[in-house]
């Protein structure tokens, strides 16, 4: 593979003046200028794109962290992470935590060490004291997630309301005993979820019930499980919440495997809005985070961090949608 050094001794030239033409520096005359490229062409030389960040002292690449890849919920916020990302110029790394919390540490770790210009935490499952002293040594972006305390850039929905909502959509249908599936109450998306279905059951006078609050993982797998529990409990629930839709569909698999019909022997809803919900039957009612959005506010928000543009806001809430589909009436 040719090097620089090549095409400085074709050009007769010296390294630093083709490092200059590569750079587009105005430092060097037209005539020497169209001499390299010139033998660039000729030669087909491929600048090492390495090491000019090296020299530049950038990657041009950022880190997303994810929670967990195979989760549907994170497909379209990828998206928008490297729609925006590829408008400016830069690659983006992906690591996958599986939901691990010490995996998540090692990826911080490791992309510390290599050269990337920026980190988007879309989990946040680190001690928050961890998080403020890495967003201090490189621009971090939460996406989904947030932290109490610190100012760390954010792009999120506003998890209680929507919480809120959900439940009193059910109340409203003339349900009393609402269970709540939620997600691992470690992640502070669960914990808001959780505010936001006492707040309703608070606004209209209904009895909190522990039992009616089981905790899950987001996925398929423990909503079945806890629907069953649910179902063999004397005291069940007419209506369920559940704050991932992968939560939803194994309720609802639970349930048609009892022979109960949905919505007329027991309504659902979910959380997110993930294709699955418009494939099971009946159609899951949902609600609808901005998901891709949330991707590309999050990159451009990084992005304006790292080449120092300045932010406008520094935790911005996007709406979120109740979406009204067969598993309520």
């Amino acid at each position: 593979m040719l090097k620089m050094e090549d095409v400085a001794r074709l050009a007769n030239v010296s390294t630093a003046t083709v490092s200059r033409v590569l750079s587009n520096n105005k430092n060097v005359s037209n005539k020497t200028r169209k001499k390299v490229l010139d033998i660039i062409n000729q030669v087909e030389y491929k600048p090492n794109r390495l090491a000019a960040n090296l020299r530049k002292n950038t990657s041009e690449t950022v880190a997303v962290i994810l929670p967990d890849i195979a989760n549907p919920f994170f497909a379209e916020i990828v998206k928008g992470f490297r729609d925006e990302a590829l408008k400016s110029g830069y690659y983006i790394l992906l690591c996958d935590t599986g939901n691990n919390t010490r995996q998540e540490e090692e990826f911080v770790k490791l992309v510390k060490e290599r050269l990337v210009d920026g980190i988007i935490l879309a989990t946040a499952r680190m001690a928050k004291d961890e998080i403020y002293k890495l967003s201090q040594e490189i621009p971090v972006v939460l996406a989904c997630e947030y932290i109490d305390d610190y100012e760390i850039p954010t792009v999120s929905i506003d998890n209680i309301s929507a919480a809120r909502e959900a439940t009193e959509y059910l109340i409203e249908q003339g349900h009393t005993e609402i269970g709540l599936i939620t997600g691992p109450l470690d992640v502070i998306l669960s914990r808001d979820r959780v505010k936001g279905y006492r707040q309703a059951l608070l606004l209209h006078d209904l009895p909190f019930r522990d039992f009616f609050i089981q905790e899950g993982d987001f996925s398929v797998k423990s909503g079945y499980e806890i629907m069953m529990k649910y179902l063999a409990h004397e005291h069940k629930p007419t209506a369920i919440f559940a704050s991932s839709d992968e939560m939803a569909v194994g309720a609802l698999k639970a349930c048609k495997s009892k022979g109960l019909r949905i919505p007329d022997d027991i309504c659902i809803i979910g959380f997110d809005d993930i294709p699955l919900c418009t494939l099971v039957e009946p159609e899951l009612t949902t609600v609808a985070q901005p998901k891709y959005e949330i991707g590309s506010q999050a990159m451009k928000m990084l992005l304006n961090i790292i080449e120092r543009k300045g932010l406008v806001q520094k935790q911005m809430v996007l709406p979120h949608q109740l979406m009204i589909r067969q598993t309520t009436r």
